[in-house]
């Protein structure tokens, strides 16, 4: 039998039209008879409702929008911040102001799960209904680095790096209606589809001592600020001695941002600033009409709030574990790639979200995710485990690439090599005779001496290996090259 090239044709067309490649695996998604016509009325906000709808839509809506509240809520946080400072072992910045490390992340931080020691952070909160803003790119000569913004769905809306080949300038963020005058000086203009986002700077650094100065003059021209402070100058920032804040509160798991306690609440206000992406509208429309139900009856909304707590405790907590998402690979390692573009691929999207949060576009980042041994034992520090990447096997990469260590929080744990990823950036890695090079996954440093330069300290617990591969070349992108095994060796 021919192939029905009409019914072909029209798979690719809907694949086009709803943001779907053409030949992705699976069947295609057909466009809906009548596609092109303006949608029928949605949900009739006069009809009475039933409870246990209204807690259907609070559990279905917790998950997908999760990612947007975290976002939201990591704003409002920031819009209470008054000026930009050092807070323990991270930083704050007012809206639409950002603020540099001026080394690796410590072990300490908890704001953000899975940070990587490989490369000095920024952190930013984007208030582009308030300004646009400018970011100051400066000259980092042959070292990597790559910023990132993302807006309140975690989706990039910026090309800013090394792999861009982006030139040393201004560069101005702007939100989704804004339409003001580009002043003269700024290189190019990035708008957001929405008002609220983040931006988050990564540079990166090796071990040595000489390279930990060289690079202090760049993050010093590492600056963001509102579009009204812009007068064609290069501004610079001493990071290294700003201002002492009081540090959070101490704790072994990330700052939460979304409490389902709180999202009937907040939701209607993060929609606001999320207009519907292509297909989403009916979707936003039910949600919104029972919002405004539960607004006249207090039933509904205590109904919409049991869904939500439901809805965390059984679907998105549960995501925070690796091993329960992702594209499955060989080994049980697993792996994305719409990541930081996952439109409405909401399950990836609130996965990552709650797993690791701020992940970068495919063609700057590549991320492999493990939380089993090859066997499919969970990975644990009353194991010992070798992971072996053969002679010409590490990652290809234009950029650099790492193994890191995670506790069962996703964060570091201190230890006494003050260690928490090898790579790129080690310079005293020691080969095996093949030219293979073993790393050594365990609590107890090993007694000898060329396994001890390849040690990779594991925490207490249940704990997670992750593999960067930045700026990654295309066999990684595309597939071909996958991690090694992780082997238990006792």
């Amino acid at each position: 039998m021919k192939p029905d090239r009409a019914g072909m044709l029209a798979g690719i067309v809907a694949g086009c039209l709803l943001g779907i490649p053409a030949f992705a695996q699976g069947p295609a998604v057909q466009a809906s008879p009548g596609w092109n016509r303006a949608m029928p009325p949605g949900p009739d906000a006069r009809v009475k409702i039933t409870e246990e709808y209204a807690r259907l839509v609070g559990r279905d809506a917790y998950f997908w929008s999760w990612p947007m509240v975290n976002i939201y809520n990591r704003r409002l946080h920031f819009a209470q911040v008054k000026e930009t400072a050092r807070t323990g072992p991270l930083m704050q910045a007012p809206l639409n102001r950002l603020a540099m490390l001026t080394d690796y992340v410590e072990p300490e931080e908890r704001s953000v799960a899975c940070p990587n020691q490989d490369v000095v952070y920024g952190i930013g909160s984007l208030a582009l209904d308030i300004s646009p803003v400018v970011i100051q790119v400066p000259d980092f000569g042959d070292r990597f680095w790559v910023y990132q913004a993302v807006d309140l769905r975690t989706d990039s809306f910026v090309q800013l790096g090394k792999m861009y080949g982006t030139t040393p300038g201004f560069y101005l963020l702007v939100g989704p209606n804004w339409t003001g005058e580009v002043p003269r000086g700024i290189t190019r203009v990035f708008r957001s589809p929405t008002s609220t986002g983040m931006i988050a700077p990564r540079v990166f650094q090796d071990d040595t001592a000489e390279d930990k100065r060289a690079i202090q003059p760049a993050l010093r021209g590492i600056v963001m600020y509102p579009l009204a402070d812009f007068d064609g100058t290069t501004k610079t920032m001493d990071w290294a001695n700003l201002p002492k804040a009081p540090p959070p509160p101490p704790s072994e798991a990330e700052t939460r941002w979304v409490f389902p306690e709180k999202f009937v609440d907040e939701l209607p206000a993060v929609l606001a600033d999320a207009p519907p992406l292509p297909g989403e509208e009916a979707r936003y429309a039910q949600v919104l009409a029972v919002l405004a139900a539960a607004k006249a009856d207090p039933k509904l909304k205590q109904a919409m709030t049991e869904g939500a707590i439901e809805s965390d405790e059984k679907l998105v907590t549960p995501l925070f574990q690796f091993r329960n998402y992702g594209q499955q690979l060989p080994h049980n390692w697993s792996t994305i790639s719409n990541e930081s573009a996952f439109g409405t691929d909401y399950f990836t999207r609130t996965a990552v979200a709650k797993s690791n949060i701020l992940v970068n576009s495919p063609n700057e980042t590549k991320y492999f995710y493990q939380d089993l041994d090859s066997a499919g034992g969970r990975l644990n520090a009353a194991n010992r485990y070798t992971v072996t990447f053969p002679k010409g096997g590490t990652p290809p990469v234009n950029g650099f690439w790492s193994l890191s260590i995670y506790n069962e929080h996703h964060f570091f744990v201190a230890n006494p090599i003050n260690r928490f990823s090898v790579g790129t950036k080690n310079k005293d890695l020691k080969l095996n005779a093949d030219g293979s090079v073993t790393f050594y996954v365990q609590a107890e440093a090993p007694n000898d001496a060329n396994q001890r330069a390849n040690w990779l300290p594991a925490p207490k617990g249940d704990f997670s290996l992750y593999v960067r591969a930045y700026w990654p070349k295309a066999e990684v992108t595309q597939g071909g090259w996958t991690p090694p095994a992780v082997l238990k060796s006792n």
